[in-house]
């Protein structure tokens, strides 16, 4: 697969640990020039650092500017930064958590896909015609109830629907610019670091691996590989879908589960 990404553009936000981390390495390697745009810089990171915030809008412009100025295209949009929130529920959770939960989950995915678009309309000597990808970091928890996190939970099913909602108005517009959601279950990066910290890693790793038919939590570079797959021309007729990467936790009950015995 290396070089099938020459030439294009990426922002990965959050791209400083976790799923965005794996997600840059991937697409550098691919060949794509990636600009990690995050809050705080990885000690050994991937491609081009800028500060960046994504509550801002007054940050996403200035992000836009500056990947045209120097790399002069944007091809890929990896809308991935979030927190979880904690775990409050409907009756704990606060107005002042909620808000920052959306801030964060949501809305800094509405500006991501917002302005991602804006870059890729911009043509250039290398690219003559509007194109890109967007792909946008959802949950498993925007698929199905949840009693809590309830922010979370909200926040990232409204990014489910937004990623459809921008690609039918893409193809609208005939932008030929794509836009799906991933839906990982639990994949080991540092929003469990409480749990971590309170039964340890390799403990809680066991407990969350064990909530999924699979039997494992995930790792982030295999959440990486569907975020490559989808910035990819190997995923050219995908848009407006939700692709589920959650160890078959949304698949249904296992035989086991109704029938073995108590």
């Amino acid at each position: 697969m290396s070089g099938e990404l020459f030439g294009q553009v990426a922002i990965v936000t959050g791209g400083a640990s976790g799923i965005g981390a794996a997600s840059a390495a991937l697409l550098a390697g691919a060949g794509a020039t990636v600009i990690v745009a995050d809050l705080q810089e990885a000690a050994d990171g991937t491609g081009r650092f800028v500060a960046h915030d994504v509550t801002s809008e007054e940050s996403w412009k200035a992000l836009l500017a500056d990947v045209l100025e120097r790399e002069g295209r944007l091809d890929i949009m990896v809308n991935n930064a979030g927190i979880s929130g904690g775990p409050g529920n409907i009756e704990t959770t606060t107005v002042e958590n909620w808000q920052h939960v959306q801030a964060i989950d949501s809305e800094g995915v509405f500006l991501g896909s917002k302005y991602a678009i804006e870059g890729m309309k911009k043509t250039g000597p290398g690219k003559p015609a509007t194109r890109g990808s967007i792909v946008n970091i959802s949950s498993v928890a925007g698929l199905i109830g949840s009693a809590g996190p309830t922010a979370y939970t909200a926040a990232k099913g409204a990014v489910r629907l937004l990623s459809k909602s921008v690609a039918l108005y893409c193809a609208e517009q005939k932008y030929d610019i794509r836009c799906n959601s991933v839906h990982p279950g639990g994949v080991d990066t540092a929003i469990f670091n409480p749990l971590w910290q309170v039964v340890g890693h390799e403990q809680g790793k066991a407990f969350i691996g064990a909530r999924h038919p699979i039997g494992r939590m995930s790792e982030a570079s295999e959440l990486g590989e569907v975020v490559l797959f989808l910035a990819s021309d190997r995923s050219s007729f995908i848009t407006g879908a939700e692709i589920v990467a959650d160890g078959a936790i949304t698949a249904g009950l296992m035989r086991r589960s109704l029938f073995a015995p108590p």
